[in-house]
């Protein structure tokens, strides 16, 4: 086999001819799939590259010969089988000029080269601002920054541009082949997009190999962007095989990484197009111009393409509408950047492109402000990130909707452009700074409205609260220290594998599961744990049944054997309920301790009522307990009460708790609520079960500031939680943290939510959990290795694995119980008997119980049942025809 039948593999050939040469000394030296590929071409087989182009006629090649330049332009080519004229002698080099022979790859690129000089190319030329691309680029990093992301480069989006470009001009997909002896062109049905990558060789020297992306139009981008990254990847650890380059229809080139403006690159034969990247840069006549005058100026950096094709199938027409499209695509039409933060789930819409407004400052002042009308609109701007920044967080953990930008909260509703991003203006304090650009501006109260929290508290009238909150959350970073992290993982683990523990040992029993809502339990442990270090001697809490165990074991400090021995019908025999649903009700009392060593007396009280029964009670406890202290200062009982979000809104009992918070005989010194919103009441979505925006809303009746948080974000709820507490100890009054999260399973663990909410549950099921989502960015971060975390989980299961076993070595015997010691049951309740005398006909008609049956079972024409409960359904006429009755 002649090293030139590589020629049809391109720029790669080189490549190939190096592994062919190991290959040709020992097949056992190159991996599986280069000597796959050389095993079919020795024996004349086409390789197996499924990708490829498909196998056409093409001319034979040429036989080795000695290298020939090509014959200068203006001179016919020697007659076929005439001797070539000699070229003159050359000049005897100088002392160490002497002429190298290229070799292997070095060699082959000179015949690639030359073999491109065959293909008629011409070139297109466009210049694009590339303004916008450098916003949404920064917009998606800092994204991917947060969220574990890997970067994405100018040239992922400018590719991405040129497949999408592609879809809307076709024609540049096309490919000139001779095909019997004719010309021919092929229209390829999908993009094999190839990556030109320089990579320099050990020896110092540069090669070129161009892996391509294989369907690449059929990607989103995030897909595309893993595919892209996952091929330069094996070109950096050598790691390409024959399949990574076979096919290509048409090449993108970045020259603009060494700072080349445009190029014009070379076509090889079998491709339709290359695209070449120029460097992104201000024109070059602004490279000494102060960085203030150019944002007065509104320059912009721009980005030169270059589209070189084939001109035999593609006119020069058509790589000019090609480029216009990829020019338009980057300012943001055909939502561009949308599809592209969609992809990666960014919770925001990504700026636009718009005309600049230019201000009036003159020129050659480069110091001087906007006009005033731009300074003005950047107050309004401010103010209403401070009123509406909340609607516009990363609030839920399911994403269930599509991101929008309110338009109060849009620059352009001011007259300001991404023109203004680097343009200085009067901030009005903000942050402790006098002046910021734009650009810093809109950083700082992102940051402190808009990302996993948000806060409403300009419905406040007194200024000295609005201004406190202002100075905690502007411009301030929290980062926890790691023994915090350490501390809120494991209070995570507690709060997950306790609830795990009982689905499997107790399955089907009733629990009400915090699942979806654990980082209530890091929650609850920051407030007790700054209330104790900040001198409070108690805290009583109220709540309803979700996560109340978790609550009673975790927080309050209830023993997991108790509980264990509950589950197992270990009762309360006065108990006037004398059910399992006790467990649900009874309160308890314990000690926590902070971090630092302080404890608080915690209690929770019962709640054998309905949800929010159990608010005043509460209330009424702390204020009792606070009079038998002695405490006008009400410093000294901390009253904290858990809300479900359906049930903050819905019961009146919530209204009227909070009208009575600041009346003198019932003030308490301020409540901290934590409403643990799981986005459901039961079965009802909210948008159909109250008209405010939030299910907080009743808490503005006293004023109260309200931190919503994202419960997938466990260090931003630990934070909003000692916000929380800071605040009520410094006012005396009533505060709202707002958890937005969701539910794992149903209202209790026997119900089927996907019912009556299949779009959420679906994605409910495809959701980690917050400790896997935890653990993950520790591990990402280098704050923890997974093993350090999995120890974390596996401490805590011995822990409950020991207390599950020492509660049934000392469990008495239970006659009732089945002989099975370890299958856990219900209590038994004797019924009583009834008398025989009396017989009490309960039958009906069999066309009764036909009619029922069929109305069970029939629908109307294009309603589609839910298939769980379609099989429900249908068993009934199964067991109805076979003469049994389910009395349901």
């Amino acid at each position: 086999m002649a090293e030139s039948e590589f020629e049809d593999l391109g720029p790669n050939s080189g490549l190939v001819e190096e592994m062919y040469a190991r290959y040709s000394e020992n097949p056992e030296s190159v991996p599986d799939e280069w000597r796959e590929f050389f095993d079919h071409r020795e024996d004349g087989a086409p390789a197996p590259t499924p990708t490829a182009v498909p196998a056409r006629t093409r001319p034979a090649p040429a036989p080795p010969t000695q290298y020939r330049p090509p014959a200068p332009q203006g001179h016919a080519p020697a007659p076929e089988g005439s001797a070539a004229p000699q070229p003159p002698s050359p000049a005897p080099p100088a002392d160490g000029d002497r002429p190298v022979p290229l070799r292997g790859a070095t060699a082959r690129i000179v015949e690639n080269m030359e073999a491109s000089l065959g293909v008629p190319t011409a070139t297109s030329v466009r210049t694009v601002p590339a303004k916008l691309l450098e916003v949404n680029r920064q917009i998606l990093n800092n994204h991917l920054a947060r969220t574990g992301g890997d970067k994405v480069s100018f040239t992922h989006f400018i590719s991405y541009a040129v497949l999408k470009a592609l879809a809307r001009v076709p024609v540049m997909n096309s490919s000139f082949e001779v095909v019997d002896g004719q010309p021919n062109v092929v229209r390829h049905e999908h993009v094999n997009l190839g990556l030109a990558v320089d990579v320099e060789k050990s020896d110092g020297s540069r090669t070129l190999l161009v892996p391509n992306v294989k369907r690449a139009d059929t990607l989103d981008f995030k897909a595309f962007h893993d595919a892209y990254e996952d091929a330069i990847g094996k070109v950096r650890s050598g790691k390409l095989s024959p399949e990574d380059f076979a096919g290509t229809t048409g090449t993108i080139t970045n020259p603009g990484t060494i700072g080349t403006m445009h190029s014009v690159p070379r076509l090889m034969p079998g491709q339709g197009f290359i695209v070449g990247v120029g460097a992104i840069a201000f024109p070059a006549e602004y490279e000494g111009a102060d960085q203030r005058t150019i944002a007065q100026l509104g320059v912009s950096k721009t980005i030169t393409l270059t589209s070189t094709y084939d001109h035999r199938v593609i006119q020069g027409a058509e790589s000019g509408r090609f480029l216009a499209v990829v020019h338009d695509l980057l300012l943001g039409n055909d939502e561009f950047y949308d599809d592209i933060f969609q992809s990666y789930e960014v919770p925001y819409e990504p700026a636009r492109w718009s005309v600049d407004v230019s201000p009036a400052a003159a020129v050659g002042e480069p110091d001087a402000l906007a006009s005033t009308d731009k300074a003005v609109g950047v107050q309004q701007l401010i103010n209403m990130y401070r009123v509406r920044g909340h609607l516009i967080a990363n609030l839920d953990p399911l994403g269930t909707k599509e991101p929008q930008t309110h338009p109060e909260l849009d620059i352009n509703h001011y007259d300001l452009t991404i023109w203004d991003l680097d343009r200085e203006f009067p901030t009005g304090g903000l942050a402790g700074e006098p002046t910021m650009t734009l650009r810093d501006i809109l950083g700082v109260l992102r940051d402190a409205y808009a990302r996993t929290i948000g806060v409403e508290y300009m419905h406040i009238q007194e200024p000295d609260q609005k201004a406190w909150i202002q100075e905690h959350v502007e411009g301030v970073v929290w980062e926890p220290t790691r023994e915090e992290k350490e501390r809120i993982l494991e209070r995570l683990v507690a709060a997950e594998a306790f609830e795990r523990f009982l689905h499997t040992k107790y399955l089907g029993h009733k629990r009400y599961s915090l699942e979806g809502a654990e980082s209530t339990i890091p929650m609850l442990d920051a407030l007790l744990s700054a209330a104790a270090d900040d001198g409070v001697e108690a805290a009583i809490l109220g709540m309803p049944h979700r996560g109340r165990l978790n609550v009673l074991t975790n927080v309050v400090g209830k023993s997991y054997s108790q509980m264990f021995r509950e589950f197992e019908g270990e009762l309360d025999p006065m108990s006037a309920q004398g059910s399992g649903d006790v467990k649900y009700h009874v309160g308890a009392t314990g000690k926590h301790a902070s971090p630092a060593g302080n404890e608080i007396v915690v209690t929770l009280a019962s709640n054998p009522s309905h949800l929010e029964a159990v608010d005043p009670v509460v209330e009424g406890m702390a204020r009792a307990e606070e009079d038998q202290k002695g405490d006008q200062e009400r410093r000294k009982v901390l009253p904290v009460l858990l809300h479900g979000d359906a049930a903050f809104a819905g019961q009146g009992v919530v209204a009227e708790t909070l009208n009575l918070s600041e009346v003198p005989g019932y003030d308490v010194g301020g409540t901290v609520h934590l409403v643990v919103n799981n986005q459901l009441g039961f079965t009802t979505a909210p948008e159909i079960g109250r008209s405010a925006v939030y299910a907080t809303d009743v808490a503005k009746m006293v004023q109260a500031p309200i931190f919503h948080v994202n419960g997938d974000d466990p260090e931003a709820c630990v934070r909003v939680m000692r916000l929380a507490f800071a605040f009520r100890q410094t006012f005396r009054k009533d505060v709202v943290v707002d958890m937005i999260c969701y539910r794992r399973y149903g209202h209790n663990e026997a119900d089927e939510p996907a019912f009556t909410q299949p779009r959420m549950y679906e994605l409910i099921q495809s959701h980690p959990s917050p400790r896997t989502r935890y653990v993950d960015a520790l591990v990402r971060e280098g704050d923890m290795t997974a093993d350090e975390a999995a120890a974390v989980s596996e401490d805590f299961k011995a822990r409950l694995d020991a207390a599950f076993s020492e509660t049934h070595k000392s469990a008495p015997p239970d006659p009732s119980r089945a002989a099975t010691p370890d299958a856990p049951s219900e209590p038994r309740l004797q019924a009583p008997q009834a008398d025989p005398s009396v017989r009490v006909v309960t039958g009906v008609d069999r066309s009764v119980l036909e009619r029922v049956v069929e109305g069970l079972t029939s629908r109307p024409e294009g309603f589609t049942v839910h298939p769980k409960l379609e099989r429900i359904l249908q068993a009934h006429r199964v067991a109805f025809e076979k003469d049994e009755v389910d009395w349901s």
